[in-house]
Order: structure tokens, then C-alpha cells, then sequence
């Protein structure tokens, strides 16, 4: 891939920490070669913000692309990635070095903190992804009420 791949990442969560979820949009040359929308299970927001670039970078290098302009509309993850702020949590640090492992690998990476309305695809895919997951919770506990089990008919 030659050209610069434009990324948009965002992560969502019902409660925090509650159930989480992710979105990403791949772009190149103002055509979307990807979108993403994952449940990741239990996080904070932070962790899904962080899951959803991790996993845009991994994207990323499956499509061997060279050059990345990530946008994000988390502050916090952006300050982090960008050195502005230090991490401190321990689980944040853990991802924090996977993102700064994955970004060596590419000859230029640059993220930017935009706002939401212009991540509303990415933040659209993450919500989307809880409410798939919480439609698979609906799902009826017991298939088969009222019938016996086997080891009852003894």
C-alpha cells in the first residue's frame, strides 16, 4: 500500500467500567477500505479507547501500509500516545506500550484529537457494537422449559 491510510478510532462503554466496545474506520484515498465494530467484553472507556487503536494498528499492518494518520476524539488517549500527559494506571501503561511497540513498525504515524462530530462513524461503530452484544444477552437462559432433563427421569 502506497498511500497514507486514514484512520478514526474510537471505544464506548455502558457504565464504567461496564460492558465495552470498539470502532475503527480505515480510509485511503477517500474510500473506506474497513470498518470495525467489536464488543471487547468488560473495560473502562479508556481501555476501549486504547482496545480500538491496538486494534486499528494491527489492522493497519495486515493491509501493509506504511504511513498512518490516526484521529481520535479521546483526549486522554491522545496526550498519552502523543507524550503530552505520562500514563500512570497500570492497565493503561500495558496498552499504552503495545500502541507504542505496534506504531514502530510503520515509517510515520501521526495521531490527532478531533472532535466528535468528526469521529461520529468510528463512535457510531463502537456504540453499535454494545448493542449487539447486549442483544445477544436477551437471549432466553432456558431453550427448553418444561421439559425434563435427562438425569431427573431416573
Amino acid at each position: 500500500m502506497s498511500g497514507e491510510l486514514e484512520i478514526f478510532v474510537d471505544g464506548a462503554c455502558s457504565g464504567n467500567p461496564g460492558e465495552a466496545g470498539i470502532g475503527v474506520v480505515i480510509n485511503s484515498d477517500g474510500k473506506t477500505l474497513k470498518k470495525i465494530s467489536k464488543a471487547i467484553g468488560q473495560a473502562t472507556n479508556n481501555i476501549a479507547e486504547y482496545s480500538a487503536l491496538i486494534y486499528a494498528l494491527q489492522e493497519a499492518l495486515l493491509l501493509k501500509a506504511k504511513k498512518l494518520h490516526v484521529m481520535t476524539d479521546s483526549e486522554l488517549l491522545y496526550r498519552q500516545v502523543t507524550g503530552v500527559y505520562k500514563v500512570k494506571n497500570d492497565h493503561l501503561r500495558f496498552l499504552y506500550d503495545q500502541v507504542q511497540n505496534l506504531m514502530k513498525v510503520f515509517d510515520r504515524v501521526t495521531v490527532d484529537h478531533v472532535f466528535r462530530a468528526q469521529n461520529k462513524e468510528a463512535d457510531r461503530l463502537a456504540t453499535d457494537s454494545l448493542k449487539k452484544k447486549q442483544a445477544k444477552m436477551v437471549a432466553p437462559l432456558f431453550d427448553d422449559i418444561g421439559e425434563e432433563s435427562p438425569s431427573s427421569k431416573g
